[in-house]
């Protein structure tokens, strides 16, 4: 391999391919995290074929799936860490970050790059200015990061001070703490602008805050249908056998419940416009019942076959709108949430998860941002070994993808001037 192509980040190793790699845990998930540009099927290059399979192979690969235990990769045998980020400098005005956020199943070959996740999008900004795609040049930087796997931007702030020489870097650590995540970081701030239908193309799929559907076996369920970053549907957790307060231990034991809640989620996801949702990562089930301290509202999140630890960041930013729209299930059981700037405290097995949503005074069923608080830590820095068996860059056709396409870096100041 060319010296200049092994400086790009990918190179041999013996019979292996070594590739450049941050370990990073974002909120309560973790994961690998590349550049976007080093592996194929970078969505950035139009010069390049769309290489998509190979680059799911390398997923796979990387993280051990599909063994259940991903003895073979670094995965963690778990949904929440078996996740991957891929991020490049933005192409687009405004945008000075991008990334595509892949979910890699233990147990299963299938890589999912249609849905969202609002945890590992905490260690976006780190792993750019780690990576110098992102130059901070003050305390504090901010970065407009899209994320393409559902067009959604974020505008995120990271603490970026500057080293007795003189040099910036991420400083992870910090006093704030979020429930699922042991001790305290530097806060990650993240705002989310306009996610409403980030998937299933508007808040409302079906344009009511309340749908009642008959799932087979179940009769008729209350449910609320709602897309505001991801896609969820809310029930009653009473109405599927539950209480709402079980351990995610408890949920993933009762086979019942799931067979319940699975067969709910399938008549949902036609009703959402979603199609056969069978092998997809949503919509996601969210589980409501009356708060039991101090909050707004208990969920149980199913991701969706797994009862989450805690909440998926974007199941609680729309779990939280749910609860300020009149007429809809979490509203039922919510507790205090009016207002045209609500702080919503959703209550999860792990502790709770506050929520500060913006409501366009002239249509209260619109959401005109979301914002919220993660932590994010730099876990491992090296290199990722995957069989050449599986991707081999440096073989005669496929010369290209060692070297990523080259783009200047600024900060992102500069970028929003």
């Amino acid at each position: 391999m060319p010296a200049e192509a092994a400086a790009q980040g990918v190179r041999r190793r013996g019979s292996q391919t070594a590739i450049d790699c941050l370990f990073m845990r974002g909120g309560t998930s973790r994961g690998p995290f590349f550049d976007a540009r080093l592996l194929p099927g970078d969505p950035g290059n139009t010069d390049e074929p769309d290489d998509t399979e190979l680059r799911d192979a390398v997923l796979l690969a990387a993280t051990g799936s599909p063994d259940p235990r991903q003895i073979d990769g670094i995965g963690g045998a778990h949904p929440l860490t078996s996740k991957v980020g891929l991020v490049r400098p933005g192409t687009a005005p405004g945008i000075d970050v991008e990334w595509t956020f892949a979910q890699v199943q233990p147990g299963s070959s299938a890589v999912d790059t249609s849905s969202n996740c609002g945890n590992m999008l905490a260690a976006v900004l780190p792993f750019a200015v780690e990576t110098g795609m992102v130059l901070p040049d003050a305390d504090r930087t901010t970065a407009r990061v899209l994320t393409r796997n559902t067009g959604m931007v974020a505008e995120i702030t990271v603490a970026t001070p500057a080293d007795t020489d003189g040099t910036r870097y991420v400083d992870y650590a910090g006093a704030a703490r979020i429930d699922g995540v042991p001790g305290t970081a530097a806060p990650v701030e993240i705002g989310f602008l306009d996610t409403a239908g980030s998937v299933a193309g508007s808040l409302l799929p079906t344009g009511r805050t309340r749908d009642t559907v008959h799932v087979p076996g179940l009769g008729t369920v209350d449910v609320t249908l709602i897309d505001n970053g991801q896609p969820l549907v809310v029930v009653a957790a009473q109405r599927l056998g539950a209480t709402g307060y079980e351990t995610p231990a408890e949920i993933d034991g009762d086979d019942r419940l799931k067979a319940r809640v699975e067969a709910l989620r399938l008549v949902c996801g036609e009703v959402m416009g979603l199609g056969d949702v069978t092998a997809r990562n949503y919509p996601k089930m969210t589980l409501v019942a009356p708060p039991r301290a101090g909050g707004t509202l208990t969920t149980r999140s199913l991701i969706p076959h797994v009862c989450h630890q805690s909440i998926g960041v974007l199941a609680a930013v729309t779990a939280a709108t749910a609860c300020v729209l009149d007429g809809s299930v979490a509203r039922d059981v919510a507790a205090g949430t009016a207002g045209g700037e609500p702080t919503v405290s959703v209550e999860h097995p792990a502790g709770e998860f506050s929520v500060a949503l913006r409501l366009d005074p002239a249509d209260p069923r619109r959401i005109t941002r979301s914002a919220l608080l993660r932590t994010a830590r730099l876990l491992m820095a090296g290199e990722l070994l995957v069989p050449r068996s599986v991707w081999d860059p440096v073989a005669a056709s496929d010369p290209v993808r060692t070297t990523p396409p080259a783009s200047p870096t600024r900060t992102a100041q500069e970028n929003a001037a």
